[in-house]
């Protein structure tokens, strides 16, 4: 009897271990549904065991007890295999769920692949058509520097052929002046019929010679014009070419992150401020090979100079001192002599540098003077100077010679300018009065229409008077310009001065 009572209980512990077991791996499955089906199997082998000894256990007390009138045993057996049947149904439920679980995770993992080879599939095909882009513009600007150099060619031609042209206009001068003598004795002498016809023949040729120097000043003009424009479409097609190489590494970068969208970053650009360091640069051209490459104000000390201040602007690859600006009317620059040799204005807006800094600087070597125009209508022209300056001696004397540009010269060529202001004027007597007549200093010469230090006037003044004093550029044989702003810079003509 005690035997019986001990095998009862004893299959009503591992009754109770079993529900236990079973109620831990629902949880378990429960809390991790997305596990993998590898975490199945295990369970079901722990449970399996304890579910044949609990039917073996049935068995054996079946057998041993057939007449023992004990059945409390026996129910308490089909119990425990109740509640192992619901442990198990329980169970089923949970892996039910947990496939369906697997199901939609695997559907979510599969549109994602697919929308991302759709948008790479979309991005390679952007990349193609940018590449095509880039290789057109390249085989154009290839063009077009062909092109440049071409007419740069013919420039060089023309120029010989117009030198030849004056070499040989000269001696048809002289010529005519031979022949001065010979037509002053014809009132006196009736002269030769050979005479005759030499004298029409070489009038006939020199007015020749005239209309073909004519032609070709005017054709090497077209072709300056022409050069420039092509300098600006290589500049605008570097531009883009710069645009699409910075496109393209942004697409890499893409492609190597596989990122389905293109969300391209913001180009950094360093802000200009004041540059000051051991040994400072003789000139902007000078800091710019130094790394520094954007416009602003930097510290300059020319060679035999203090250090100073001025405007550096970026431009053509390279970087120009700025000496003058002129922009909105804001500073007067009706001043005086003290004033136009060391310099006024703010360096940001409108100024003058002052005669003694420009002087530091073009003393170093050859340089380059670039002055740019705008008129009221937006048009933009520009002129570029070879000259030299002079010293404070010479009240700061300017000589001029012009390379190329986009207006009609308005400045006298191969003279000499002196510096003058209302308060001291220069050494001749035909320019004592400009500049109280253009209110500004200026490299005054016979008080001629041009000075880029007048007065700020509107395009609304239409007076002689006031149009004379304004901000204008006046062509010898041209029309009046007048002015909305005005920029002048310097620029070294050899870089090897710096080295």
């Amino acid at each position: 009897m005690k035997r019986g009572i001990n095998r009862s209980s004893s299959a009503t512990q591992r009754s109770h271990r079993a529900q236990a077991i079973t109620g831990r791996s629902l949880c378990l499955l429960s809390r991790e549904p997305g596990a993998g089906n590898m975490k199945i199997i295990p369970v079901l082998l722990f449970l399996a065991p304890l579910a044949l000894p609990a039917g073996a256990d049935k068995d054996f007390f079946s057998v041993g007890s057939a007449g023992s009138p004990e059945t409390k045993s026996r129910f308490a057996m089909l119990d425990d295999v109740r509640i192992l049947a619901n442990g198990l149904l329980q169970l089923g439920h949970g892996l039910k769920d947990f496939v369906h679980k697997t199901k939609g995770q695997m559907n979510d993992i599969f549109q994602k692949l697919y929308i991302f080879d759709r948008s790479f599939y979309e991005l390679s095909l952007q990349t193609s058509e940018i590449k095509e882009e880039e290789e057109q513009l390249r085989q154009t600007t290839a063009r077009l520097q062909i092109n440049n150099e071409e007419i740069k060619n013919l420039s060089q031609e023309m120029n010989l052929k117009i030198e030849d042209l004056i070499q040989n206009k000269i001696q048809l001068q002289e010529q005519v002046w031979g022949l001065e003598d010979k037509v002053t004795k014809l009132a006196i002498i009736q002269p030769l019929v050979q005479d005759t016809k030499e004298i029409s023949s070489l009038k006939a040729f020199m007015e020749q010679q005239d209309n073909d120097i004519k032609q070709l000043l005017k054709t090497v003009e077209d072709q300056h014009v022409q050069l420039d424009r092509q300098h600006n479409q290589i500049m605008e097609l570097e531009d883009k070419l710069n645009y699409i190489e910075l496109q393209e590494l942004e697409n890499s970068f893409m492609e190597e992150h596989q990122e389905p969208e293109l969300i391209p970053s913001a180009v950094h650009k360093p802000t200009a401020g004041t540059y000051r360091a051991d040994g400072a640069a003789a000139d902007c051209t000078a800091l710019y090979h130094t790394g520094v490459q954007a416009s602003g104000v930097y510290t300059i000390q020319p060679n035999g100079s203090e250090a100073f201040n001025v405007y550096c602007e970026m431009k053509f690859g390279t970087s120009w001192t700025v000496i003058q600006k002129r922009v909105d009317g804001s500073l007067d620059f009706n001043q005086t002599w003290d004033a136009y040799t060391n310099g006024f204005g703010d360096l940001n807006e409108e100024f003058w540098l002052g005669l003694k800094k420009i002087y530091s600087i073009t003393k170093q070597g050859n340089y380059l003077l670039r002055i740019e125009l705008q008129d009221w209508r937006g048009n933009r022209r520009h002129i570029e100077y070879s000259f030299s300056l002079g010293g404070p001696s010479t009240n700061f004397t300017l000589q001029l010679s012009r390379m190329s540009g986009s207006i009609p010269n308005a400045l006298p060529e191969h003279a000499e300018l002196r510096f003058s202001t209302a308060d001291r004027a220069g050494d001749t007597a035909s320019d004592s009065n400009c500049p109280e007549k253009h209110l500004g200093g200026w490299w005054h010469s016979d008080c001629e229409e041009t000075n880029l230090n007048g007065k700020y006037v509107m395009p609304r003044s239409r007076g002689r008077l006031d149009r004379g004093k304004g901000l204008y550029w006046k062509p010898k044989k041209g029309r009046y310009y007048l002015l909305k702003s005005t920029k002048i810079m310097i620029h070294p003509t050899d870089l090897k001065i710096f080295d």
